[in-house]
C-alpha cells in the first residue's frame, strides 16, 4: 500500500516523497488511519518493522488538520525508556517537521535541566521525552499536559520494566481529559502490566498485532556457535570479524568492563571499535553514536543500552559475545540489523556461563535452536544437561506411626511428690485436706 491511500494531509506526503518513502509497512498500514480517525491504539509489532514513522505520521496529520486546545501546552508527547531512542525518535521527527511550525524539543536525563525548562517554556508544539526526567519537570512545573492532544507510549513494556510506572502514572494524570488521544506501542501483548496500564490509560483502544515479538526474521540470518571459555569465544569473534563481509557491526557484552576491554583489543587490530555504556555521560553517548552513524567506527561495542532505538541501515552484522540475561533483548539486538528490508546477519557465542540463557532465548523463539561451527575453531563444550529431578517417595502413615511405635522409649513412671503440707507426711496417699467445721455448731453436736 502507498502513503496516498493512507489518507495523509498533501503536505505530509509531499514530505514523505522527498525522502523517499513510498510504500507503507504493514504497521504503518494498520495503525494510521485508525490513529487518524481518532481511535486509541494498543499495538505490537516486531522491530524493525516502521512502528515510529506508524506514530509520527497521524501526530503530524494532527497538527496540519487541527486547532491547539490551548496555546501554551505541548500537543504531543512522546515517551520512550531510553535516551538513545528518545533521540532516534526525535531525529526522525525533524525530518517531518523541517519548514513548519510545529517545532519540538528532546528532554531526556543526562542534560542540562535549566536549559529543558528554557525549552520548555517557549511552547513546544512535541516533546520527545523519558518519563523520569519529564516527571521531574511536571513537578517542578516546567510544562503543564492540560492542553494536550496525543500520548504516544513507544516500547511501554520496557518502560514498565526499567520501573517507570510512578512516572507514567503521575504523567497519566497530569494529562487526564476526555479529548485525549493516547498511542501504546509494546513488544508484545502478553505483557501483564502492560494490558493493565492500557485498561487504565486508553479508552476502548483498537488492539493491532503484527507478527510476534518472538517470530522469525526473515531477513536475518541467524547462527549460534558453541565456545570453551573466554580465550575461545574470542578467537571465534576475531575469526568472524575476519572472514564475514559487513559494513559495520555492533557487538552485544554483559557489562561495561568488557565493553571497554574489547574495544581496546579491537583497536589495537586496527579496526576502528568505538564503546559504549551506561557509565558515560550523555554528552559523551551522543558523541560516540553521532559518530558511528556518519560511520567513523566500523564497530561499536554496547551493552544492552543500544539494543532499541539504534536505526542505521548499514549495520550487516550483530554479534552476541555474551548472551542477553533477559530473552526478549535477544530480538531487539538482532534487529539491529536487517532494517528497512536490508539482509542482515546475527551471530551468538554460547559459552557455560551463556548456557542458561540461551535455553531461554530458545524456549522464547519456540523453536529448536541448531549449533553452526568454524572450521579450526570447533570446541568441546556441546551444552549443559539438565539437573536430574528430585524423586519424590510417597510415605504412608501406617509404616511411619508402627516405626515411631517402635522407636519410641517406654515412659518414665512418674515420682510421687513426698513433699510435706502443713507438717503432715503425705505419703504415697494423695492428701485432701478437710474443710473447716463451722464454729456456730453446739456442743452437743460435736
Amino acid at each position: 500500500m502507498h502513503f496516498k491511500d493512507l489518507g495523509l494531509d498533501p503536505r505530509l506526503l509531499k514530505k514523505l516523497n522527498h525522502l523517499a518513502f513510498d510504500r507503507a509497512t504493514e504497521i504503518q498500514q494498520t495503525a494510521v488511519p485508525v490513529a487518524i480517525a481518532g481511535k486509541d491504539i494498543l499495538a505490537s509489532s516486531k522491530t524493525g518493522s516502521g512502528k515510529t514513522l506508524a506514530f509520527l505520521l497521524p501526530a503530524m496529520q494532527r497538527m496540519y488538520r487541527s486547532k491547539p486546545f490551548t496555546r501554551r501546552d505541548p500537543r504531543v508527547l512522546i515517551l520512550t525508556p531510553t535516551r538513545e531512542l528518545a533521540k532516534q525518535i526525535f531525529a526522525q521527527l525533524r525530518t517531518l517537521n523541517a519548514g513548519t511550525p510545529y517545532d519540538g524539543t528532546l528532554i531526556v536525563g543526562g542534560e542540562n535541566f535549566n536549559d529543558q525548562v528554557k525549552a520548555l517554556r517557549n511552547d513546544p508544539m512535541f516533546v520527545v521525552a523519558t518519563p523520569g526526567r519529564f516527571a521531574d519537570h511536571l513537578e517542578h512545573r516546567s510544562t503543564h499536559l492540560d492542553g494536550l492532544e496525543m500520548l504516544i507510549l513507544d516500547e511501554a513494556d520496557r518502560m514498565l520494566d526499567l520501573g517507570f510506572e510512578p512516572q507514567l502514572r503521575r504523567i497519566n494524570e497530569a494529562a487526564n481529559h476526555r479529548r485525549r488521544q493516547t498511542l501504546m506501542f509494546s513488544a508484545t501483548m502478553d505483557h501483564v502490566d502492560v494490558l493493565d496500564m492500557a485498561s487504565e490509560m486508553l479508552d476502548n483502544p483498537k488492539r493491532i498485532s503484527i507478527g510476534h515479538s518472538a517470530e522469525e526474521h526473515t531477513d536475518i540470518t541467524q547462527r549460534f556457535i558453541l565456545c570453551d571459555h573466554l580465550d575461545h569465544k574470542q578467537a571465534l569473534l576475531d575469526k568472524v570479524l575476519e572472514v564475514e563481509n559487513y559494513n559495520q557491526v555492533i557487538i552485544f557484552t554483559a557489562t561495561r568492563a568488557d565493553t571497554d576491554r574489547l574495544t581496546a583489543e579491537l583497536n589495537e587490530r586496527k579496526l576502528k571499535a568505538v564503546a559504549l555504556s551506561g557509565n558515560l555521560n550523555q554528552t559523551q553517548r551522543n558523541s560516540i553514536m553521532s559518530q558511528f552513524e556518519r560511520n567513523c567506527h566500523k564497530i561499536l561495542v554496547t551493552t544492552d543500552i543500544a539494543s532499541r532505538g539504534l536505526d542505521i541501515d548499514s549495520v550487516s552484522l550483530v554479534i552476541n559475545f555474551d548472551m542477553p540475561k533477559h530473552a526478549e533483548e535477544y530480538v531487539h539486538r538482532v534487529g539491529r540489523t536487517g532494517r528497512a528490508g536490508n539482509k542482515g546477519d546475527a551471530v551468538s557465542l554460547v559459552g557455560p556461563k551463556d548456557w542458561k540463557s540461551f535455553k531461554a532465548v530458545e524456549a522464547f523463539l519456540k523453536q529448536k535452536i541448531e549449533f553452526t561451527t568454524i572450521e579450526g575453531l570447533v570446541g568441546k563444550f556441546k551444552g549443559l544437561k539438565p539437573a536430574p529431578k528430585k524423586k519424590f517417595v510417597k510415605k504412608t502413615t501406617t509404616n511411619t506411626t508402627a516405626a515411631a511405635k517402635q522407636t519410641h522409649a517406654p515412659k518414665a513412671k512418674k515420682r510421687v511428690d513426698k513433699r510435706f503440707y502443713e507438717n503432715q507426711a503425705v505419703g504415697n496417699d494423695v492428701f485432701i485436706p478437710k474443710k473447716k467445721r463451722n464454729t456456730d455448731v453446739s456442743q452437743d453436736d460435736q
